[in-house]
């Protein structure tokens, strides 16, 4: 039950693909011509086919990969902010947006708003609005929120960044793979996202996904493969943000997720985690003493519910639900300090209960009888 961290476990495929990857196709993409470092970059391309074809975007080159969407967000946040700029985005941005944006503050003048939410989830597109400048170069948003689950407006916030000349960024690292996303058709500008969640991919993948009309100011340089005669990083996709010998193991994996997703269709997905997380709700909410965080009942929301038991300390419940139950869980901020001042959790941290698609009823249904029995102890 803790999805929304790491999902698990992996399609079969995934971990074949990564075998693979180290039994048949050991070679470095792009830095060979031999029969293993050609199968290597088809593994590459792959991979950014499948991502094309989930995400919407027409040339596969326009997306970067990086170890994780942490990385993905500080390439997108670092390689276009520039001293002066303005920024907008949200009071439940994971840290992975706020800690650069604040360095950016101290080290190079920028200047941020943080929106505030409602405790459901909803945001004020009005007051958003009113808060953009001249100076306005981006607009932050991630899809859903990894504390409460609500799924903000993106294409509304992307009408009002381009309305003003500023550009959107989103942090896809709840919804990519487990929620429609098509860049092209929400007006998304960057998607930064992870492999290890939704995509079904192992650990230490992600990328950046960048309209093809933006360039970025790499943030590692190196080796390529390619202009290897030239002092400066290449300016050709996907090589000027890819510097260094990729993790082809991890990518191969991502690939067979992509592909894993593709074929079961993102919708078959959410709609699952949709009725696993709707019977979740329904059943918590009548348990006394709990308080549960984000959209009511019936009201849109990926896989997470998280929720505090009144008088427990939810380090101690998720310890309890682990050892006494074997059920994992996250406890704590979640990385989003400012979404638990918002939610008035500041001072305990929640509990966060996060489906997948193997999510089963039966895996609910040991759920609720374990919280139940917390909160009566």
């Amino acid at each position: 039950m803790d999805h929304a961290a790491t999902s698990w476990p992996k399609p079969q495929s995934v971990l074949d693909a990564m075998m693979d990857s180290m039994t048949a196709a050991a070679g470095s993409p792009g830095r060979g011509t031999h029969s293993m470092s050609l199968q290597a970059g088809r593994t590459m391309n792959k991979a950014r086919l499948e991502l094309s074809k989930l995400l919407g975007f027409r040339n596969p080159n326009d997306v970067a990969f990086t170890q994780n969407a942490t990385m993905s967000l500080n390439l997108a946040i670092k390689g276009l902010l520039k001293p002066g700029d303005h920024v907008i985005t949200t009071m439940l941005e994971h840290n992975s947006v706020r800690r650069p944006l604040e360095f950016l503050k101290r080290t190079q003048g920028i200047e941020v708003d943080y929106v505030e939410v409602e405790p459901s989830g909803e945001i004020n597109l009005e007051s958003v609005a009113r808060l953009f400048r001249v100076n306005t170069k981006m607009v932050i948003a991630a899809h859903s929120s990894n504390l409460l689950g609500c799924i903000l407006p993106v294409e509304a916030l992307s009408q009002l960044a381009h309305q003003h000349g500023a550009v959107m960024l989103v942090d896809g690292a709840q919804t990519v793979g487990n929620y429609p996303v098509h860049v092209e058709k929400l007006g998304i500008d960057l998607l930064a996202f992870p492999g290890h969640k939704g995509l079904l991919g192992p650990q230490g993948t992600g990328g950046l996904y960048i309209h093809p009309e933006l360039q970025l100011e790499p943030q590692m340089h190196g080796g390529t493969g390619s202009q290897s005669d030239q002092p400066e990083q290449p300016d050709i996709r996907p090589d000027r943000y890819e510097a260094g010998t990729p993790n082809l193991p991890g990518i191969a994996g991502l690939a067979a997720g992509a592909a894993e997703i593709n074929r079961i269709g993102v919708e078959n997905i959410y709609n699952h985690e949709w009725k696993m997380t709707q019977t979740l709700i329904s059943n918590l909410q009548h348990i006394k003493g709990i308080r549960l965080l984000g959209p009511a009942l019936g009201q849109p929301r990926t896989g997470i519910v998280s929720f505090v038991l009144e008088n427990q300390d939810p380090a101690q419940t998720a310890f309890q639900l682990d050892r006494q139950y074997g059920i994992a869980v996250r406890a704590g901020y979640h990385c989003t300090p400012l979404g638990h001042e918002m939610s008035q959790t500041k001072d305990t941290g929640a509990v966060r209960v996060s489906v997948g698609y193997t999510t089963q009823e039966h895996e609910i249904e040991a759920l609720i009888r374990a919280v139940s029995a917390l909160a009566k102890a």
